[in-house]
């Protein structure tokens, strides 16, 4: 259904309309109700949304995600859908080398930049400094591009000490790339973390998402009362 909520000035003198497909009366109605008791009309409504979205737009994002997988085979084919979208944006696609090979060759064969500049061994003492180096050298080869970044290197540290990673995720948040970074996690690996351990995981990133064979699921981490195990 085509409904048209609002006018959009064009200049002082003339209005040009604003068509939107798919607003059905059930939705036109929920939003005639809430703006009777706001107060405003249904043109004042959409156009605040339309002009928060666009404020957003012009924002430069530096989004920080947790994805988790359940098995090689999993994210394989998770990046060769991420490849195809990152290429029809433009994004800059790179990655931060896993100990696994398979998953390096994949990303290599789709033509992913690998920001590695020296394998990454356990008896690293300051990986802090050896990741900034790192993302700096992504930072230097995007050609100003928004950047997609996945990345396993840290999967390998969470390897042996889960809190490592944790303090390492942290301060990253301190400093973020400008684009979009996935942090790819083992299941097992964080599986293995206390309860205290995993929300502190869950809480340094954007979003959280859980990967099961060809199935993504999002994860919604929210502090509650225990009244609320009482309450639908």
């Amino acid at each position: 259904m085509i409904s048209l909520i609002r006018h959009d000035k064009v200049n002082k003198d003339m209005t040009r309309n604003l068509i939107i497909r798919g607003f059905d009366d059930e939705i036109h109605s929920l939003l005639g109700n809430q703006s009777k008791k706001k107060g405003v009309s249904i043109n004042s409504i959409v156009k605040d949304a339309v002009d928060q979205w666009l404020k957003k737009q012009d924002e430069i994002p530096k989004r920080h995600h947790l994805l988790l997988y359940d098995k090689i085979e999993s994210i394989q084919r998770l990046i060769k859908s991420l490849d195809k979208m990152a290429r029809e944006d433009e994004w800059f696609k790179c990655f931060v080398r896993s100990s696994n090979t398979s998953i390096t060759e994949t990303l290599e064969k789709l033509d992913w930049f690998d920001g590695t500049i020296v394998q990454y061994k356990q008896s690293l003492k300051d990986k802090m400094e050896h990741i900034t180096d790192i993302l700096q050298n992504i930072s230097k080869n995007s050609n100003n591009k928004e950047i997609c970044l996945v990345d396993f290197l840290i999967n390998d540290i969470a390897s042996s000490s889960i809190s490592e990673a944790i303090s390492l995720e942290k301060q990253y948040d301190k400093n973020r790339l400008e684009g979009l970074v996935f942090c790819a996690y083992e299941m097992n690996n964080l599986f293995n973390a206390s309860p205290s351990e995993m929300i502190e995981m869950f809480e340094s990133h954007d979003q959280v998402f859980i990967l099961n064979d060809d199935q993504i699921f999002k994860i919604h981490l929210t502090k509650e009362s225990i009244h609320k195990l009482f309450l639908s």
